[in-house]
C-alpha cells in the first residue's frame, strides 16, 4: 500500500488505556460544539459480534487491528476538509502500540501509515486512573493490561516523534476545558 504524506494539525488525537475517560471527554466536546471522531475499536467489536464475525481481539487480534487501521485511515480522510479543531479518541499510531501489545506482527502498512498520515503534534495522554476504570461486554481487560495498554500507546506516540501531553485527573467538565485551554494556548 502507498500513501500520501498527510498532516492536519486540527487534529488532534486522545489517547491512553482503556476506561481512562476519553470518551466521556469527548462527548463532552461535541456538546460543547467541536468536531469529534469516536474510537473504531467499539465499533469494530459491535459489528463483529453482530454479525458473527472474530475480528475482535479475544478472537482474531491481527484482523482486529487490520480493521482498526482501516478505520483510522477512512477518519483521517473523512475529516481532512475540517478546518478547526477535532478531536479523535485514538489514531492510526494506536494500532501501533495495540500491536505490540499484543505481540502481533508489524505491517509494513501499518508502519508506513502511522509515518505518513500526521496528527497535531501534541497528543493528549489519558493516564490509567483505576478509580474510574470499569469494564463491560467490550471492554474486558484486566486493569494491568489496561495500564500497559496506556504505556504501549504512550511509547509508540513518542517513537513517531509526537510530544504527549498528560491529561490531569480531574471530573470530565474540567478536563474538557482543560484541553480547550490548552490547544487555546499552542
Amino acid at each position: 500500500m502507498i500513501f500520501h504524506d498527510r498532516r492536519n494539525s486540527n487534529y488532534h488525537i486522545f489517547t491512553g488505556g482503556p476506561g481512562s475517560g476519553k470518551t466521556t471527554v469527548l462527548d463532552l466536546l461535541k456538546g460543547m460544539g467541536y468536531f469529534t471522531v469516536p474510537e473504531s475499536g467499539r465499533d469494530i467489536i459491535r459489528n463483529q459480534t453482530a454479525t458473527g464475525g472474530d475480528a475482535v481481539p479475544w478472537a482474531n487480534p491481527c484482523r482486529y487491528a487490520d480493521l482498526m487501521l482501516l478505520h483510522g485511515i477512512v477518519d483521517f480522510e473523512e475529516f481532512i476538509h475540517v478546518g478547526k479543531p477535532c478531536f479523535f479518541d485514538r489514531g492510526i499510531p494506536d494500532v501501533l502500540g495495540y500491536s505490540r501489545l499484543a505481540r502481533l506482527p508489524i505491517s509494513p502498512a501499518l508502519l508506513e501509515a502511522a509515518q505518513k498520515y500526521r496528527y497535531n503534534g501534541n497528543v493528549f495522554i489519558f493516564p490509567f486512573w483505576e478509580e474510574i476504570y470499569i469494564t463491560d461486554s467490550e471492554r474486558k481487560q484486566d486493569t494491568g493490561e489496561a495500564e500497559r495498554t496506556y504505556h504501549a500507546v504512550r511509547c509508540a506516540y513518542e517513537e513517531l516523534g509526537y510530544r504527549v501531553v498528560d491529561v490531569p485527573c480531574l471530573p470530565p467538565d474540567l478536563r474538557a476545558r482543560w484541553i480547550v485551554d490548552h490547544i487555546d494556548r499552542a
